[in-house]
């Protein structure tokens, strides 16, 4: 059996533990609430955005605008995958990191990456990073995402690839955030609710209209992937560090329990020690 002195230093090992996750916990929890709000009040504004983008760009076919629709004839993708920075997440970055090369691609695949966590992972994968960009600490502001926007619009248009790529983690609820892909560029006009499409009319024309759309649906879409992947961070943030918390304060529960019990047997011999003397 462990010594007393030993037990005491582990239990105090154990509250210190338990205190920084705890904080951790609540600084996550502070910072949930206002990344939820974020990614779920703007999510029906990127759904319609990208609902009327596509709509409209079927109905008028304006040739400046192929280049977003057309993909160009080369075997080659641009990946964007958005992580953390910062580790104790659970499992999020390795769920994450999972989707990613969950599919071994024969054509040529580029990367950029935005999260420490997420470098460091492709990195030791072997994977040829285009650039990479901190995702911080604090809740996405929306001109973080014109340095990724530039090189997508660079490697697209420029036909360096044939399509863009973004893989996140989507916030569905406090317990449940996965990995998903979507499709940014070229844009996918076909949609399966076909019938329920209304002819629009514009005014002037169309062609002044459809350029400034289609540049702000891919920065919504971009921007809105930024916010699911920071919600996710702070939730699985806030139930990694409870969980912890809970079983450093199990920890405790049975090291107090275990040091009662020597100490009590150790009393209990001496005791006994000195009766056994007195008896002599």
């Amino acid at each position: 059996m462990a010594s007393l002195l030993t037990l005491k230093r582990r239990i105090k090992t154990a509250k210190n533990v338990s205190k920084t996750t705890k904080a951790m916990q609540m600084i996550a929890t502070s910072k949930l609430k206002r990344a939820q709000n974020a990614a779920t009040s703007s999510q029906p504004y990127a759904e319609k955005l990208s609902e009327l983008s596509r709509n409209i760009t079927r109905q008028n076919e304006i040739e400046e605008l192929s280049i977003y629709t057309t993909a160009p004839k080369i075997s080659a993708k641009l990946t964007i995958v958005i992580s953390p920075d910062k580790g104790l997440s659970g499992g999020l970055v390795t769920n994450l990191i999972k989707e990613v090369v969950r599919i071994e691609e024969k054509r040529k695949q580029y990367f950029i990456v935005v999260g420490k966590k997420a470098e460091n992972y492709l990195s030791a994968f072997g994977k040829e990073l285009v650039a990479s960009f901190s995702f911080g600490s604090a809740l996405p502001q929306y001109d973080s995402i014109f340095p990724v926007l530039s090189l997508v619009e660079d490697y697209f248009r420029g036909q360096k690839v044939s399509s863009v790529e973004i893989i996140t983690t989507r916030f569905i609820s406090l317990f449940s955030q996965v990995p998903q892909k979507t499709i940014l560029l070229p844009l996918k006009l076909e949609d399966e609710n076909k019938e329920d499409e209304k002819d629009m009319v514009f005014e002037p024309q169309a062609s002044l209209l459809l350029p400034d759309l289609l540049k702000h649906y891919l920065e919504i879409s971009l921007y809105q992937s930024f916010l699911e992947s920071y919600a996710s961070e702070q939730a699985a943030r806030m139930i990694a560090m409870k969980n912890a918390t809970d079983n450093a304060n199990d920890i405790i529960s049975e090291l107090t329990l275990l040091f009662n019990k020597s100490r009590q047997e150790k009393i209990t011999n001496e005791l006994l020690d000195i009766g056994g003397v007195i008896y002599e």
